[in-house]
């Protein structure tokens, strides 16, 4: 399954998924399709009543969430984010990244009642970032990526916070302290699989603890759900608590899945959207202002704030820790692609106004495609650049001069 781990693959599978979704909500069966989609599952199991739909966005995105916290955890700790010289530039870049998009929709919206949609454009896809870097930026050097994977992660973890906090309804106290508990309990039992802790195994097998811990995960997320917080957080907290070493032997075994069947499926239910038969003056404020925002917000933010963070950051000698303008202004092209997480957002910012919501889900697609697009360009014409220079300073190593 190593091309599925695949960055360029990853991004790809996404691609596709959205796009077929986009078609398929579009073609004769497409009302039924999303009619389908929006049917609750009536099963009464333990009073959970959700759609298709949510059962994707709230439960399996959790697995998603639950990677991204095992890779920020990883970072933080021994990763680009683990001192606060190489955390300073990335987070004011993703600080830039969050505000200017934010900014930018709520003046485009004001108004019109749809403030509450200013997180959208604030989101960045890792996957789809780091997978168009790989496709099109041969010879990028790995400072790049760095950078970019730095702040992709320190994005999410924004976004991350805004679900927290923004779409968190009528919190029930009771069942996040019983989340808090069987949270507790996933760390602790996923201690007795590191290395260190073999005494306490032996040479006995390891399956039950790998059961107990998915039961302890699934009780984490049930109690997250009836609490009101975003179910999704759940996938945030157990990746926290979680010992680094199985955290990252479990990023490993469930990272495929993930880009295979969880994030595309997922692409494709929230691109289940039949495009609005109106002319371009009667869309909602809320779909220019993410169509802009996401795209042209992120540019402005990231390269701002960076350009500023690689000025701040230079050493007393004189040298950068920081990067050079050109590749911020890269960054933060491929910052401008949503995608998933803004997707999410759109879906819970404007949570039973079905119409408004669509055309959110359209300008993110469209947001997101023409960051692609420019990245595409831009990625591509600064890896020619970095080529060149190579060549220049170790000619032997050109085919034209072999």
């Amino acid at each position: 399954m190593t091309f599925i781990r695949s960055e360029r693959y990853a991004a790809g599978f996404l691609l596709l998924a959205g796009v077929l979704g986009l078609i398929a909500a579009n073609l004769s069966f497409g009302p039924a399709l999303i009619e389908a989609a929006n049917e609750h599952l009536h099963t009464g199991l333990f009073g959970l009543d959700l759609s298709a739909k949510h059962w994707i966005s709230d439960g399996l995105l959790a697995v998603f969430f639950f990677l991204i916290a095992i890779e920020l955890k990883r970072e933080l700790v021994i990763g680009d984010l683990n001192s606060f010289g190489k955390a300073a530039l990335p987070a004011l870049a993703a600080l830039g990244g969050v505000v200017v998009p934010a900014g930018i929709y709520l003046l485009l919206t004001q108004g019109s009642g749809l403030a509450a949609g200013w997180p959208v454009p604030t989101a960045t896809d890792i996957a789809f970032a780091l997978g168009v870097l790989a496709v099109f930026g041969r010879g990028i050097p790995t400072r790049v990526r760095v950078f970019l994977l730095a702040l992709a992660v320190l994005d999410d973890l924004v976004a991350i916070l805004i679900i927290a906090f923004f779409f968190t309804q009528d919190p029930q106290l009771q069942y996040i302290g019983f989340a808090a508990i069987a949270a507790t309990l996933f760390g602790v039992t996923s201690r007795m699989l590191k290395p260190r802790a073999a005494w306490v195994l032996g040479r006995k097998p390891t399956w039950p603890i790998v059961l107990a811990l998915t039961v302890l995960g699934v009780t984490t997320w049930y109690f997250t759900y009836l609490s009101g917080v975003h179910a999704t957080i759940a996938g945030v907290i157990l990746g926290l608590v979680m010992a680094r070493v199985p955290g990252g032997r479990t990023h490993h075994v469930l990272e495929p899945y993930s880009n295979a069947v969880i994030l595309p499926l997922f692409a494709f239910s929230a691109a289940l959207v039949a495009i609005p038969q109106v002319s371009l003056a009667e869309l909602s404020p809320a779909f220019w202002g993410i169509l802009v925002a996401l795209p042209v917000g992120k540019l402005i933010g990231i390269t701002l704030a960076g350009s500023l963070g690689s000025l701040i950051s230079k050493r007393p000698n004189g040298s950068r820790s920081g990067l050079k303008f050109a590749d911020i202004v890269m960054v933060a092209c491929l910052g401008g692609i949503g995608f998933t997480v803004s997707l999410l957002m759109g879906a819970l910012a404007f949570a039973g106004r079905v119409e408004v919501v669509d055309e959110a889900t359209l300008a993110v697609l469209l947001g997101s495609g023409f960051a692609i697009l420019v990245s595409a360009v831009v990625v591509s014409g600064r890896a020619r650049q970095y080529r060149r220079a190579a060549e220049t300073l170790h000619p032997a190593a050109s085919p034209s001069t072999r």
